[in-house]
């Protein structure tokens, strides 16, 4: 009879255990030391430090738990303030230091909770479990240790991913400060290749953000614009006093490149003075301050949207995707393929071309498209997917050529972003239709400054002092003023349905239109035609 069984304890007149089993589980019944064990394994995951407390060193089991009160009591602050300073919560997972400091005390919250996980499998004592539910403690306890301290472990790791690509992409520059209650920053769609000199602008965009309620005005300039104005103070009005007026040649899509290869030596200091006088340009001309920018190299825009898992968009009309260029004319082979209105997902190559295309259409309804695609990638950009696809979204993030954006200040405008992010949007194109066709030839810049004014007033406060769509003129946007001053390719990527093309499905020839008829009619050289089929392509709501 072994000297632990109660009935030889009591002969030997030892004390019995029984009435203590958490303690002295060898005296208790096999079901009570199945109990146990279970009980153990779930405290250590719901109060980490309490099963050493009753079962084991009380001394590790107080330390244990003063961590893990402590932890608690962070956590229920950070979620206070969060409920009246998210931008101040962001932030820790964003500046640089304080998300270092964080990782580290995850992974030390990770590794001593592993600890106190293999502590509770020695208190178990698994030998004295019932031989059938050893292995069934075991892998539970497994379990539980993967999901508690390996969350935390992978939390980190995430959060290591997210600062790498933040510390990639976004400066260690000072913090900016809204110039009459607005962040206004300038997003440039960089086009660089083998067979281009420099980076040249695809697309130029200001986003301009209320500091307050983050509602947004979209403002794009053409590429073609001339003689752009250089804002007071810029370097670059010493050499173009009277702005950028040097004929066909000085579009403010060329700034970049000859600034970065003529006149670096006006901007010492400056990363890339290209971007900074291209930035200067569009301060000029809109008549605001656009205090940052962005630079999005277009394989780095295919692989986030592939990262992102595509995007939906509802297409107006039928886009080519062209073929190789023939000659410096706009010249190309024939499409080799072509996207279809009406509902669509986009992966990043077919997104890329959508927005990119401009055979038989104009620079506007590809600014249109353009704009239609950045509308749908902040609303499918969402804390699921931000959450299954981080890393694939922060890796494709730092295809983003550079931005001048603090990181220390990056918390706060994700903050603004996300209050905007429901409210809606002002857009204005310095282009016809609300401006006329040969207004980016001969700009006037007091009309300019005019409508950019309307814009951003009527983005200014929160989206209940919006007018309501009677008053708000054309395709109820908020305050842009009369009928007409949007395009209809605008107005419709913000209303519930989007006008399609008179001939998505006939042709004005009575024929049936299908991706090989129009590259039959491409190859034939019927290009008028196909202008009237296509009209209209830049027609698009996001989804």
């Amino acid at each position: 009879m072994a000297l632990h069984s109660p009935r030889r304890r009591e002969l030997a007149g030892l004390p019995s255990h029984q009435t203590d089993p958490i303690r002295h589980p060898e005296d208790a019944p096999s079901a009570v030391r199945t109990k146990r064990a279970f009980t153990l394994l779930a405290l250590t995951v719901l109060v980490p430090g309490s099963a050493q407390l009753v079962a084991g060193s009380r001394r590790l089991g107080r330390r244990a738990l003063m961590v893990t009160l402590s932890v608690w009591a962070v956590a229920a602050v950070v979620l206070v303030v969060g409920l009246t300073n998210r931008g101040a919560v962001l932030t820790i997972f964003t500046h640089p230091v304080i998300s270092l400091v964080l990782i580290v005390l995850l992974l030390a919250l990770a590794l001593g909770w592993a600890l106190l996980f293999l502590n509770t499998l020695r208190l178990i004592r698994v030998p004295l479990l019932a031989r059938r539910m050893r292995a069934l403690v075991v892998v539970a306890l497994v379990a539980a240790m993967v999901a508690t301290s390996g969350s935390l472990a992978y939390a980190a790791y995430l959060i290591g991913v997210g600062r790498g690509a933040i510390g990639t992409i976004f400066s260690g520059g000072p913090a900016i400060s809204p110039v009459d209650g607005r962040y206004n920053f300038m997003v440039m769609g960089g086009d660089a290749g083998a067979d281009r000199v420099g980076r040249r602008p695809d697309s130029l965009s200001i986003i301009s953000v209320d500091a307050a309620t983050g509602r947004t005005a979209l403002i794009s300039i053409p590429r073609n614009l001339q003689n752009a104005q250089f804002s007071e103070g810029s370097p670059m009005r010493k050499i173009y006093p009277d702005g950028y007026n040097c004929g066909d040649e000085c579009l403010i899509n060329a700034i970049n490149t000859e600034v970065n290869e003529k006149y670096r030596d006006l901007y010492p200091g400056v990363d890339d003075p290209g971007a900074q006088a291209t930035l200067e340009a569009a301060s000029g001309t809109l008549g605001i301050t656009v205090q940052a920018y962005v630079v999005v190299d277009m394989a780095g825009f295919q692989q986030l949207i592939d990262a992102m898992g595509g995007i939906r968009i509802r297409a107006g009309g039928w886009v080519p995707i062209s073929g190789a260029s023939v000659d410096n004319s706009g010249t190309h082979e024939p499409p080799i393929g072509w996207i279809a209105p009406g509902e669509q997902k986009l992966d990043g190559f077919h997104a890329l071309w959508y927005g990119r295309s401009r055979e038989f259409a104009s620079d506007y309804d590809r600014i249109a498209r353009q704009q239609c695609i950045q509308q749908a990638m902040i609303n499918q950009l969402n804390p699921a997917t931000l959450l299954s696809k981080f890393q694939d979204i922060a890796g494709a993030g730092t295809k983003v050529v550079e931005s001048n954006i603090s990181a220390d200040q990056l918390g706060s405008f994700v903050d603004l972003a996300l209050k905007g992010k429901s409210q809606p949007t002002s857009r204005l194109v310095i282009g016809p239709p609300d401006f006329d066709a040969s207004f980016p030839t001969y700009p006037d810049f007091d009309a300019v400054h005019a409508k950019v004014a309307d814009v951003i007033r009527s983005a200014s406060g929160s989206s209940s002092d919006s007018p309501s769509p009677k008053a708000a003129g054309a395709g109820g946007q908020a305050g842009l003023g009369a009928p007409g001053l949007l395009p209809a390719a605008l107005v419709s990527s913000v209303s519930s349905g989007v006008p399609t093309g008179p001939y998505n499905d006939i042709g004005p020839d009575g024929v049936k239109v299908t991706a090989q008829r129009l590259d039959y009619l491409f190859r034939t050289g019927q290009n008028q035609l196909l202008d009237e089929i296509i009209a209209g392509n830049g027609e698009c709501t996001p989804l």
